[in-house]
């Protein structure tokens, strides 16, 4: 490994975070002869993002923490094209209206990560909409159009596999990564940004904006890639058995995200707690070299950091004693997700498939009975033997009742 002098480029390669980077060299000089400003884009397409996009977050956040300017660029205006990159198909159009309401969801996490403000390492949080909504078509032709070859185009990954598979790729996505190499250059002349950093799956779009630059002003811009994040199983990172795992807590709770870090797999250990965590490496060393049961003791460090980062201390702390109640001695814990039935509909029953289901334990009805029939659905801790058991409000003990699909998710159920 190259021996880099500034401290972001150090800690970033040291704990695993990079893919590629541009000039790595030259960066490394730039990054320790002044503040450098840096940006990560982020599109809005849903109300919040997933843990998938907490490499890009951690990477902005030691930005920060080595004394340079994290750029958070929001998508307003390049979500309503749509990044073909590593979709099989095109992306739903979203209305202005949607668009704005998932930018404000989005928003939000960014604050529990970066410090915002007008000093000079003070993260600033951009719009792309506020450049991208007046241009004028024939203009940005004229202007930028000459800078790209549609030869090479055709063969950058997100292009490539579309029309290698005969999928349907719109002159409207083909589009996305002018667009974004646009963004490079105006934050370059706007802001002073020299680096963009992204996703490994982002590299030739943000090869074209350095490349932009340097042919429109001359200027030296750099480009740094992340590794795309699965398990060590192959599984794609953010997802879990109950669907995304959301960033913010109106979206997932506390005490689920909590679980999924516990339930990280004995071999993303290490690499999880470099990543996200800021544990001494020296610390993360100790603890994934524990064997046995006792790698467990480290997957509770790495959720409760995670957790902590993400919201809150306190919370990471009510989510641990949650899952000490529930997991050691038996109890139900006050965290625990939680759904509510009219005490009507309760009094009636309601069969077990459709309550595991509703409480969002299993994603389908045939998911739940699956579970039953192969003995992992339980009720107040006893097995649900038979896919016709009704659920009644004679199940309740202290007012709830205690849904269980195997040994790690649980959910309540109270009467409304």
């Amino acid at each position: 490994m190259t021996a880099f002098s500034s401290d972001f480029l150090r800690i970033i390669h040291e704990r695993g975070f990079v893919d590629s980077c541009t000039h790595a060299d030259e960066l490394d000089a730039l990054l320790k002869k002044e503040v450098v400003s840096a940006y990560i884009g982020y599109d809005c397409t849903a109300p919040s993002l997933h843990v998938g996009s907490l490499v890009s977050i951690m990477l902005l956040r030691w930005l920060q923490k080595t004394g340079h300017r994290p750029i958070v660029l929001m998508g307003g205006g390049t979500t309503r094209v749509g990044d073909p990159t590593g979709k099989d198909e095109a992306r739903k159009v979203l209305t202005d209206e949607a668009i704005a309401a998932n930018m404000a969801g989005i928003k939000s996490v960014f604050s529990k990560y970066l410090t915002f403000g007008d000093g000079p390492t003070e993260a600033v949080m951009v719009n792309n909409a506020d450049w991208l909504d007046d241009l004028s078509y024939i203009g940005f032709l004229r202007d930028y159009g000459p800078h790209f070859s549609v030869n090479r185009m055709l063969t950058f990954d997100s292009v490539k596999l579309r029309l290698e598979r005969e999928q349907h790729l719109s002159f409207l996505e083909f589009n996305y990564m002018i667009l974004q190499a646009y963004d490079f250059l105006k934050l370059a002349r706007r802001d002073g940004v020299r680096l963009q950093m992204g996703g490994a799956d982002q590299w030739g779009n943000i090869v074209n904006g350095v490349e932009l630059g340097r042919r429109c002003d001359g200027l030296s811009l750099y480009g740094l890639t992340v590794p795309l994040m699965t398990t060590a199983s192959g599984a794609k990172m953010g997802k879990s058995a109950q669907g995304a795992v959301w960033l913010n807590e109106d979206q997932l709770s506390t005490y689920d995200f909590w679980q999924f870090w516990r339930n990280t797999e004995d071999a993303d250990v290490g690499r999880f707690l470099r990543l996200f965590t800021e544990l001494p490496l020296d610390e993360i060393a100790r603890l994934e070299a524990l064997g046995g049961a006792e790698i467990n003791e480290a997957k509770k460090v790495l959720a409760h950091e995670a957790t902590t980062l993400a919201h809150g201390a306190a919370a990471a702390t009510a989510a641990a004693e949650t899952a000490r109640a529930v997991f050691e001695q038996g109890g139900v814990g006050e965290d625990l997700p939680t759904i509510t039935v009219p005490s009507d509909e309760l009094a009636a029953g309601l069969l077990a498939p459709a309550l595991f289901t509703r409480a969002g334990l299993t994603a389908s009805n045939g998911e739940a009975k699956r579970l039953i029939k192969g003995g992992g659905a339980r009720l107040n801790d006893a097995p649900v033997g038979d896919i016709g058991r009704m659920i009644t409000d004679a199940d309740l003990k202290d007012g709830e009742i205690k849904l269980s699909a195997g040994k790690k998710n649980h959910a309540l159920v109270r009467v409304g």
